[in-house]
Order: C-alpha cells, then sequence, then structure tokens
C-alpha cells in the first residue's frame, strides 16, 4: 500500500502524508527511537528503519510535538490513542488457496455485529458459530463496521481508524482466521465499511490533511472532502481502504454505509471510480459491492448485456421492507407514515425494485428515487430485519414482539422466495425477542451529546409517556443485545428454525439455479384488493415465479393455489380461497 508500513527484506518502510506539516519523525517505542522523515513530494513522508519489526509499536511526531497514531494502522492495540503497531500483512497463513466464492445470485446474507453475536463478542468466538450459519442455508456473512472505534462497544459507524480491526473484537490474524474458516465451510463474508465521514474521536487526519470539506455537512459531521483542493490523495486513501480488506483480508464483499452522503461534485464520483478500482484490483473471485442509498439512485447498479454489474451488485431496499412492515405491524410513525394504505408500492418495490422511482414523499418533502424497472430484481436486497430497523427504535424491538407469528411467517416467505437477494439478522432465524439497541463507549467527554441526540431522535417514535430509552452509553445497554444461543428447548423458536430451514432449501434448489440472466422489465405486479397483493417474475431460465400474498387478516377468494406449478404455501388456503396472513408461490417452468 502507499500508506501505512511496509514490511522490508530488511526492517520497515514507514509513510505519511502530512501536507500541514513542516517536519514529521517516528517514534518506535521498543527501540527508544526518535528518527526525522524525510519530506517527499506532495507532502509525503518517509523513513525505512533496518531494525524495526513486525509487533513492535510506533506513532509519528508532528512538528508541534504532539504525537498521533498511523492513519492507515493495521493494528490499536491501546484502542485508537494508543500507539500503532507493525503488523506483517504476510505472516498469516491462508488455507482458501482457490476459493472463488458465490456468484450474486447464489448469496443469502446474514447480517452481524461481531460484539453482540456471542457472549465473548470476538472473532474467534464467531468462529465457533459459522456451522449453524451453513447448516441453516446462508452463503454469506455480512459484519457490521468493524474499524477501530474509540471505548468497548460501538455499532461500528463512529470508526476513527478505518484499516485497523477494532482490539476489542482481537488481533488482525483472528479476523483473518474468521474468514479462511468462513471459506472452507462455503461462506462469503462481506464487511460494512462507512466512506462519509469519521467518528468523533480518535482520528487526527484533519489535524494534518485537508480530509474534511465545509462544503457539505453529514448528519454525523463534517463531511470526507472527495471534490475540494488536495482531494486527490484523500480519494486515494479511501480506494486503498477498499483494496486492503478485500485482498488483504480475503474479503468477498463490501456493503457501502449511506453513500448518499457521499459528496462529490468532481468530474468522476467517488463512487464510480472507487468501483473501478475494485473490479480491476482483484484476482479473478466473485468480489461484490452493496450500497446503501437513500436516495434510491439506481443507475449505481446498472447491469452489462451479459447481466454482470457496470459498478455495484446490489442496494438494501428500504422499501421492500418499510412496505411490509406497515402492512404487518399496523405502525404509521416516521418513515413509515408514506406507506400507509399503499399495497401497490409493496407490489412496485418487490417487481420492479423501488417503491419511488421520484415521486414526492410527504415524510421527507421531496422527491425521492429514480427509475429502476431496467434493473432484474436480484440488483436490490430484501430484510424483515438489520441493524437500522431494529436499533433505531426507542427499545430497539424486533418484528417479533411488533406482530404475531402468523405476520413473521409470511414476511419470511415473501423474503426468502422472492427473486430478490435476502438478508437476515442475526437470531432472526429462530425468533429471537432479544432487543437491538443503540450503544456507544465514546467516552464521558461525548457522553451527554450522545444521549441528547438520541433522544431527540427517537422523539419521533410514539412511545408511552415516562417511558426512557435504555442509556447508550451503558455497558448494560450493549451486554442486552448479546445473543442468547440457548433457544434449542424453545418450541416456538424452533418451529420458526424449522421454517427458515425450508424456505432456504426451497429457495437453493427450485429459484437460485434460475436467476442467473434475469433481466430488467421482468416484474409486474397487481393489486387485487386492499392488502391483497400479486406479483409475479420472468426469472433468467425463462421461468415465471408467482407470489399473491394477503397482508390482511380477511380471507381473499380467486387464488388458485394447488395447481401444478405449486411452490409454496404459507398460512392456510381452502380451495380458491387464501386465508388472511397467507402467501402462495407458484413455479411454471419455461415452455421453451
Amino acid at each position: 500500500m502507499k500508506f501505512g508500513t511496509q514490511m522490508l527484506a530488511e526492517g520497515v518502510r514507514f509513510r505519511l502524508w502530512a501536507p500541514y506539516s513542516k517536519f514529521v519523525a517516528l517514534k518506535i517505542y521498543e527501540l527508544d527511537l526518535v528518527v526525522p522523515m524525510q519530506k517527499l513530494a506532495r507532502g509525503w513522508y518517509e523513513v525505512e528503519v533496518d531494525a524495526a519489526r513486525a509487533g513492535m509499536r510506533y506513532r509519528f511526531v508532528l512538528d508541534d510535538g504532539s504525537e498521533v497514531p498511523d492513519p492507515a494502522t493495521r493494528f490499536q492495540p491501546e484502542d485508537v490513542d494508543g500507539p500503532s503497531e507493525v503488523i506483517d500483512p504476510l505472516a498469516f497463513g491462508w488455507t482458501d488457496i482457490g476459493w472463488r466464492g458465490h456468484e450474486w445470485e447464489e448469496l443469502v446474507l446474514y447480517e452481524l455485529h461481531i460484539g453482540t453475536f456471542t457472549q465473548e463478542g470476538t472473532f474467534r468466538a464467531a468462529m465457533d458459530r459459522l456451522d449453524h450459519l451453513v447448516e441453516l442455508g446462508v452463503t454469506a456473512i455480512e459484519i457490521m463496521p468493524i474499524a477501530d472505534f474509540p471505548g468497548r462497544w460501538n455499532w461500528g459507524y463512529d470508526g476513527a481508524q478505518l484499516f485497523a480491526p477494532d482490539s476489542s473484537y482481537g488481533r488482525p490474524e483472528d479476523l483473518k482466521a474468521l474468514v479462511d474458516l468462513a471459506h472452507t465451510k462455503g461462506l462469503s463474508v462481506f464487511l460494512d465499511v462507512v466512506y462519509n465521514h469519521f467518528g468523533p474521536k480518535g482520528n487526527y487526519l484533519a489535524v494534518y490533511t485537508p480530509l474534511t470539506t465545509d462544503h457539505y455537512e453529514t448528519p454525523w459531521g463534517a463531511a470526507v472532502n472527495f471534490d475540494a483542493a488536495g482531494s486527490a490523495i484523500v480519494r486515494e486513501f479511501f480506494f486503498a481502504n477498499a483494496r486492503y480488506w478485500l485482498n488483504e483480508f480475503h474479503l468477498d464483499g463490501l456493503r457501502l454505509d449511506a453513500v448518499h452522503e457521499i459528496r462529490d461534485a468532481g468530474f468522476r464520483h467517488m463512487l464510480q471510480e472507487l468501483a473501478e478500482q475494485i473490479r480491476a484490483a482483484t484476482d479473478g473471485r466473485h468480489v461484490h459491492l452493496v450500497v446503501e442509498n437513500e436516495k434510491n439512485e439506481a443507475g449505481w447498479l446498472k447491469r452489462r448485456d451479459d447481466g454482470a454489474p457496470w459498478l455495484y451488485n446490489g442496494q438494501w431496499s428500504d422499501d421492500i421492507h418499510h412496505g411490509l412492515h406497515v402492512a404487518l405491524t399496523g405502525e404509521s410513525q416516521w418513515y413509515y407514515a408514506d406507506y400507509v394504505g399503499r399495497t401497490d408500492l409493496i407490489g412496485r418495490s418487490l417487481a420492479e425494485g423501488l417503491a419511488w422511482q421520484g415521486e414526492y414523499m410527504e415524510h421527507v418533502g421531496r422527491h425521492r428515487g429514480e427509475p429502476s424497472t431496467f434493473l432484474p430484481a436480484s440488483a436490490f436486497i430484501a430484510f424483515m430485519q438489520n441493524h437500522d430497523q431494529i436499533g433505531n427504535r426507542p427499545f430497539g424491538e424486533r418484528p417479533t414482539v411488533l406482530t404475531s407469528p402468523a405476520a413473521i411467517r409470511l414476511w419470511a416467505a415473501i423474503n426468502l422466495l422472492s427473486p430478490q437477494v435476502p438478508m437476515l439478522f442475526m437470531g432472526e432465524e429462530w425468533g429471537t425477542k432479544q432487543p437491538f439497541l443503540f450503544f456507544s463507549d465514546v467516552g464521558e467527554d461525548l457522553a451527554d451529546p450522545i444521549r441528547e441526540g438520541r433522544l431527540k431522535e427517537l422523539a419521533k417514535f410514539p412511545h408511552r409517556e415516562g417511558d426512557v430509552p435504555p442509556d447508550p452509553m451503558a455497558e448494560a445497554t450493549f451486554d442486552a443485545c448479546k445473543l442468547d444461543w440457548n433457544w434449542g428447548d424453545n418450541e416456538d423458536s424452533k418451529r420458526q428454525h424449522w421454517l427458515y430451514r425450508r424456505l432456504l432449501s426451497v429457495r437453493r434448489k427450485e429459484i437460485v439455479p434460475r436467476l442467473a440472466g434475469m433481466t430488467g422489465e421482468s416484474g409486474h405486479y397487481q393489486v387485487l384488493a386492499e392488502k391483497v397483493v400479486k406479483v409475479w417474475w420472468t426469472l433468467g431460465d425463462g421461468s415465471e415465479l408467482s407470489m399473491v400474498a394477503n397482508l390482511g387478516t380477511e380471507p381473499f377468494q380467486g387464488v388458485g393455489v394447488w395447481g401444478e406449478d405449486h411452490l409454496w404455501l404459507e398460512g392456510s388456503a381452502t380451495g380458491d380461497t387464501l386465508d388472511g396472513l397467507s402467501v402462495v408461490f407458484s413455479l411454471r417452468p419455461s415452455a421453451a
């Protein structure tokens, strides 16, 4: 890498981009050494130290005497403000030679937070749960951000050191061991990365580089400088980070958080250049790129003539989630308001990818989205739960406590049998009722502003007077989110787990082999009645998958259920009547 340390045949090369500094020195603690760094062109500083070795700790000393960690540190054993540790990137003994990953259409994603996925909350502990995911039918895990953050617990979106896995989860070699084992079990591994802002503490780049810009603001702080003076190397820093995770850690994909807050008015948007670099810099493995995009900018998902993505494989579909959430829970507040009574939006999002394709939304007060009918349904990711849709609630409730078991089963069937790429959130498969709350250990100096900001945001959610959401800074809040894996004696949990396994088995056998080659303009929908919708898709092999969902509680007449093309009934039906909270899928093979 251009950034950070480079192992030499003898010693280590240290590099720092610090255009605002007139002088930079390197301090290596184990050697009791402070050595000036050579000033190079364009604000770079460099020095080679023959006696330096992997495992040694170091900082950079700026011209004002302040000591800062390496912004491209691979490991921060003493948290974000401590010294950086030299890591040999080639020391780990990989065993996944020949691993090519999964085709995009084969993916069943499973989002997890390393700190709460197990009681131990480490990379090594997560390895012990991989067999459970394989048996379930999952093909890829998606890890919430792990970039080093201040404190002992955090969602990960307050990252300060983008190249360093947080030390509370383990060392870099522990993450590599997790990825290596996942590959031997047939699991791809995705990582959630945050390129729109830095956390409020622990990142020093803005002290000695033009890291941020005052041209824009984000909801979380200063915007990253991708288009103003000095932005060229800032852009390279983020491109290097993306390549680093994919190549040095053998990851199979990245999920880019809130790309609508990545502001770039330059000639080539950084999202375009980033994707182009990644497509050119990997070794022939299947590498996938996913975005979260509140603006529903479908253009980032364009396909080539052969069906491969030009830039990004898929986008999280909030539209599918929001429409089904409103219909099946009855909630109508916050951003759910624009989906109330809109069965057509459920059909449109399932058939065409996006519910809002440029129309005006009352809640957000603006037009949202772009036409998406030119995209296949598999360009979107469907989910019942994710960290946002649970954790952004005052009490972190999951759908399992907001609606009935019948509604949950219906929702699961829609998500897992539709052509969109499905995603589960940890514990969903056995119907856990444990919350996933917002938590942060950023420090008492920032604790009160975080608490106040959280309460202000949550005021949009109605709740009983006097109810106070859990303190996001309390360790008890973090501990309450750790999954309890002792669910095997609970009959309801076992039934839900069986349902998910069966649905994913049907998807794997009957639907996945037909998805490749699916084109745009292949999905259609019809609203049959209030809360009753039919959706049908022409799949890649010419077969037709159809779904009729009764999202209400009253029976609906006129549905063929038990024909030769019957694939799955969730709920119940009698004759041509589909009962409330029921869905039927049919699969008609291609006539060719």
